[in-house]
């Protein structure tokens, strides 16, 4: 029987919920390290799930043989720092988007990556799903025609995480709602178009509804467990719109962690000289034309819809195991990357940024 390869998970918070459960499923991994600053996380996981040990500083474990694979599932500032550390010490990494922080870090995890021969995969998890991959297909059989033009909406009422916690400091999340949820959406709508080479972009950041804290109405928010209205600091987008031409289609775009409209729009329209496709985010799609001189509206429908976590795992392990870089990996998280510094610096110089 083969060797089975050991897994650490890195942060033990909510999003290692979509990594821990999925290796379990996996005959040929075994996870044997739970670290996490928050001693009580760590213990939480060990006695959750049955096995390994916790461990409470990620540095404990470089070094031991008996780690293959790492998981980093801390928060953006951490995300660089303990992957490199990692693929120094021999281990392949998946770790939780965005990348980083800032694309110098991005890029430095993506040269360590080469300099060291380790598999870096980034969390964009729409890259395994059903929908997204249909659609995909959809385009690069021409289905659709040229597609020309894609819209992207991630708008919610109000939905900013943890006000005044680490999700709302920019020295420590990067950003906002464009670096929280406009990576899963901008990096789906690039693979699904082939992911072309973006050329340039403009782009407004906004700060507005969350910085007066104290006085934020909201009904529920995640993360709510990091928040801090009395003292914590709020300096990031809570809104973004903009504007992208690539070597393929254009894009534009608008997001919302909170905006004074009670409803939520979560989609990505690509419009075609054929036919169109509105994909409901984390669901499934319709697609418009003209087939046979009729006005067309076909509804899809297909086994697997939301976000295939184990499928993302599963991924990673067996390029792990051939050495074969998947549709995530850093290379190809990159330009996500560098789209999103570029949005960044578009609104804070006030220009158009040509990448």
């Amino acid at each position: 029987m083969s060797k089975k390869l050991g897994v650490a998970i890195i942060g033990c918070g909510n999003i290692s919920g979509s990594h821990i459960p999925n290796y379990l499923k996996l005959d040929n991994v075994e996870v044997r390290y739970f670290c996490d600053i928050i001693p009580e996380r760590a213990d939480r996981a060990v006695e959750k799930y049955g096995c390994g040990t916790a461990v409470y500083n990620y540095k404990e474990l470089l070094g031991k043989d008996d780690i293959d694979i790492v998981s980093v599932c801390t928060h953006n500032d951490f995300h660089a720092p303990i992957s490199i550390d990692f693929m120094r010490d021999g281990k392949d990494v998946l770790c939780e988007k965005p990348a980083a922080r800032t694309v110098e870090e991005a890029l430095e995890m993506q040269k360590v990556a080469k300099e060291t021969g380790r598999m870096l995969q980034i969390g964009v998890v729409n890259r395994f799903c059903d929908n997204v991959n249909h659609v995909r297909k959809l385009i690069a059989d021409g289905e659709l025609g040229e597609v020309y033009q894609v819209y992207v909406s991630f708008r919610a009422h109000r939905s900013i995480p943890g006000l005044g916690g680490d999700f709302t400091q920019k020295a420590k999340s990067g950003g906002g709602v464009l670096i929280d949820w406009g990576v899963h959406y901008l990096d789906l709508t690039l693979y699904c178009l082939g992911d072309p080479t973006p050329l340039t972009c403009s782009g407004e950041a906004y700060c507005k509804l969350g910085k007066d804290m104290k006085n934020y109405v909201y009904t529920g928010m995640w993360a709510e467990d990091s928040s801090d209205k009395e003292n914590g600091t709020y300096d990031v987008d809570d809104f973004v719109s903009g504007f992208i031409r690539t070597t393929g289609a254009n894009i534009t775009f608008n997001g919302a962690w909170a905006q004074n409209i009670g409803q939520s729009e979560t989609f990505v329209d690509f419009m075609g000289t054929k036919a169109g496709v509105r994909l409901y985010y984390g669901g499934k799609f319709t697609m418009y034309s003209t087939m046979n001189g009729m006005l067309t509206e076909i509804k899809t429908d297909f086994a697997t819809t939301g976000f295939d976590y184990f499928a993302e795992i599963k991924a990673f392990v067996e390029s792990v195991e051939t050495r074969k870089p998947n549709q995530a990996h850093i290379d190809k998280a990159i330009l996500t990357s560098k789209l999103l510094d570029a949005i960044y610096r578009s609104s804070d110089e006030q220009k158009e940024i040509t990448l």
